[in-house]
């Protein structure tokens, strides 16, 4: 059916060009009728706006010279792994393995391979500038998380939007369609935080959602599913201080009342929670509420890992992220050099590292402030050489334990058959020199190759 020149120009006016062109294609060609437009047939989005096709998946086998078992611990030797489109069908030693024919082969037999390694605790969004526009904003974040990706983070957590409101799930369900590349994300959207006070004038619709008693908090939670987010980001800490004779004080938010209620709805709609805290009450609250991964966690005590543990929930320290210089900068400043909260909180992480039963997190809490995109294996690095843990559990930490907090240990974490083909490679050995992480020279994300410094090319068996 066509349409007359007039009913094009007044639809012109009303749609756009583009909306009429789409509009003209959905009566012209319909499902299963052909192309009629500019060149091959594309492929479109939910939204509309044409998408990079996606090929017919073939045979890859790639030859790893090391790999990496993330749920053993071990490595092993001359091994091979062969997918099909996005997933692993078979890993075993290449004397036991059979390449199809016709498989591409990708060649890392001089090198590591390892899972795609994941960030439980990340910002994709900068903290706002005064004036800076949404769509600045946004392509900042795009920057962001594809800096993640090519370091070898194929997954990550978002742990709130810093005041750009659901744009977080935007991001992530434009990875999910192919219209952007990134890693697989969990969000957050905008948090909830507690206020004590009343309003004192309208609510930023970007900004994190302040609550003031239990009804508010159940509601809070809803909104943030109906958005469409995976994780609720919580805070039952704020800032900390020392007393006059050195003690941490932390500062506690949310009623205990109010973070079990928090916590309950989440649970209720199938979701899980992430709790920012830092010492004392609020940390204390956090445990008793069960907030399913503690956040932070400077003042932590043995007895309170020993109880994480026996919970099932998990830590996640974001060491680095508290370890930086200007932590001392500002106690220099707070306390006139009298007294450091980086030893409290290397203590209490290197705790956690012995404590038995414990499942420790990696989450670096990059934000693009004090912690760039892209650097994120430094957080595997101070495992090892602040925390002390071995090089083998804090991978095991960035890959198959962040996989089973976050949900998906049937999909990541791991290399072996029907889990996505999410792969990273080093030169070097990580398990003799952890700092070889910070050197990921190949990155696959299901299956299709997003960074190759190793390999000149692949070949193709016959």
């Amino acid at each position: 059916m066509r349409c007359t020149s007039a009913l094009k120009a007044g639809a012109v006016g009303l749609l756009g060009a583009t909306a009429l062109a789409t509009a003209l294609w959905a009566q012209e060609a319909g499902p299963g009728k052909p192309w009629r437009g500019a060149g091959a047939p594309p492929c479109f989005g939910p939204e509309g706006g044409t998408i990079k096709c996606v090929p017919a998946p073939g045979a890859v086998a790639i030859r790893a010279g090391q790999l990496f078992d993330s749920k053993t611990g071990q490595m092993a030797s001359r091994q091979i792994i062969l997918l099909q489109g996005e997933r692993v069908t078979d890993v075993g030693p290449e004397s036991q393995m059979k390449i199809p024919s016709g498989a591409q082969v990708i060649d890392l037999s001089q090198a590591t391979v390892l899972p795609g390694l994941i960030d439980a605790h990340t910002h994709m969004f900068n903290n706002p500038k005064p004036g800076m526009s949404r769509e600045t904003s946004t392509l900042i974040a795009i920057q962001n998380l594809q800096a993640d990706l090519h370091a070898g983070f194929t997954a990550a957590r978002d742990m709130s939007s810093h005041g750009n409101g659901y744009g977080d799930v935007d991001i992530r369900n434009a990875i999910n369609e192919g219209r952007i590349d990134g890693p697989r994300f969990r969000v957050s959207g905008r948090g909830i935080v507690w206020g004590a006070n009343p309003p004192t004038g309208p609510a930023n619709p970007l900004a994190s959602i302040v609550v003031r008693s239990v009804e508010e908090a159940r509601a809070a939670v809803r909104e943030h599913v109906e958005h469409g987010v995976d994780w609720i980001k919580l805070f039952p800490g704020g800032a900390y201080s020392f007393a006059a004779n050195g003690e941490p004080q932390y500062v506690t938010t949310y009623p205990l009342p109010v973070l079990q209620a928090l916590i309950d709805e989440a649970h209720r709609l199938g979701h899980k929670t992430g709790c920012h805290v830092f010492g004392g009450e609020g940390l204390k609250n956090t445990i008793v509420a069960g907030c399913d991964t503690v956040e932070h966690g400077f003042g932590l005590s043995q007895e309170q890992l020993d109880t994480i543990a026996a919970k099932g929930l998990y830590y996640d320290p974001t060491l680095v992220r508290y370890t930086e210089p200007y932590m001392d900068d500002n106690d220099n400043r707070n306390t006139g050099g009298k007294y450091r909260m980086i030893p409290i909180f290397e203590k209490a992480v290197a705790m956690a590292g012995n404590t038995k039963g414990l499942k420790v997190m990696v989450g670096s809490g990059v934000d693009g402030g004090t912690f760039p995109h892209g650097t994120q294996a430094l957080e595997i690095e101070a495992f090892v050489k602040q925390a002390h843990m071995s090089p083998a559990r804090a991978i095991q930490s960035a890959t198959i334990v962040n996989a089973e907090a976050l949900g998906w240990q049937d999909d990541i974490g791991s290399i072996e058959k029907g889990k996505y083909a999410d792969i990273v490679a080093v030169s070097g050995d990580p398990l003799a020199d952890i700092s070889e992480l910070q050197r990921v020279r190949f990155v696959m994300k299901g299956g299709r190759i997003i960074r190759n410094e190793l390999t000149q090319y692949a070949a193709a068996t016959r």
